[in-house]
């Protein structure tokens, strides 16, 4: 059974109970991260937690921790949870109020629940042969930078993926691509690597970050510019990337091969450099 924590106690996953007035529940009204710990290890806890305090200061969510408390407690569920490499999800909700009202309310406590999971990622067999994704217009709200609980269209385009027995869906607004429903999305095009720049229209991913990086450093050509709809359509290769399913190639979009249908060159590569840095950085506690 799995250890959480919820505003100041440590208890067991099942005994865990919030008020049904949270506003967390209510309204989606809260913020959250997702972030991976390798070998017992938090990778990149501080962007973690930079990325948590700007959707908080663009929510007027007032953060219930300093950066310490906030190191301290992540690496107290590590600790107390028994997975070498750990997935923790991390919710800073607005709290509990004494009436159901849009408007924030005045002197409420925040709701803070952290919890932890096992980290699965893709297996070699999964990754050597790729998976399968489809598309739709990407009619989420404006503010997608924003990691708020708010996520029923997400959870939406995730199950128009489920529903087709595919891994993600990858999104495309006014004929441009944002990113995936639960990942950025990377295309290849005549050996050069493109990603959409990050804006209010996307999530911007530690994984995408990591990517980037890994793709400069070792010279991969590589761009950050708006991708047209007809360059996904026409790519040589597609990339979905995450904390948890790391550098995974999509090889078929709405069940038509991309390029030629298998993993490319280049996803070839840039999962090697990223299974390297995994075992060298990430383990490490870079």
């Amino acid at each position: 059974m799995s250890v959480c924590y919820l505003n100041g106690d440590w208890l067991e996953l099942s005994e865990a109970r919030v008020s049904p007035m949270d506003r967390g529940f209510l309204f989606g009204d809260g913020a959250y991260e997702v972030l991976p710990a390798y070998s017992g290890k938090l990778f990149r806890l501080d962007e973690h937690l930079r990325r948590l305090e700007q959707t908080l200061s663009s929510m007027g969510l007032p953060n219930p921790m300093s950066r310490d408390e906030w190191r301290q407690t992540l690496r107290g569920i590590v600790e107390r949870n028994p997975w070498p490499d750990q997935s923790i999800y991390l919710q800073v909700t607005r709290g509990v109020a004494e009436v159901r009202t849009h408007a924030y309310p005045a002197d409420v406590t925040p709701t803070v629940f952290l919890m932890s999971e096992a980290l699965v990622t893709p297996s070699d067999e999964m990754r050597a042969a790729g998976v399968a994704a489809v598309s739709s217009a990407d009619f989420r709200w404006l503010r997608c930078d924003l990691k708020t609980v708010s996520l029923l269209a997400n959870c939406m385009l995730k199950q128009l993926a489920a529903e087709k027995g595919c891994m993600e869906t990858v999104l495309f607004r006014d004929g441009f691509l944002t990113e995936g429903a639960a990942s950025s999305i990377f295309v290849v095009h005549d050996g050069v690597l493109h990603v959409p720049p990050k804006s209010h229209l996307m999530l911007p991913g530690i994984t995408y970050d990591v990517v980037l990086e890994l793709a400069r450093d070792r010279g991969m050509p590589c761009q950050v510019r708006e991708v047209l709809e007809e360059e996904v359509r026409s790519a040589d290769e597609l990339w979905m990337t995450s904390s948890t399913k790391e550098v995974l190639p999509i090889t078929r979009l709405d069940d038509r091969a991309v390029g030629k249908g298998k993993p490319g060159p280049m996803a070839e590569q840039m999962i090697e450099w990223y299974q390297d840095y995994k075992n060298q950085v990430m383990r490490r506690g870079g």
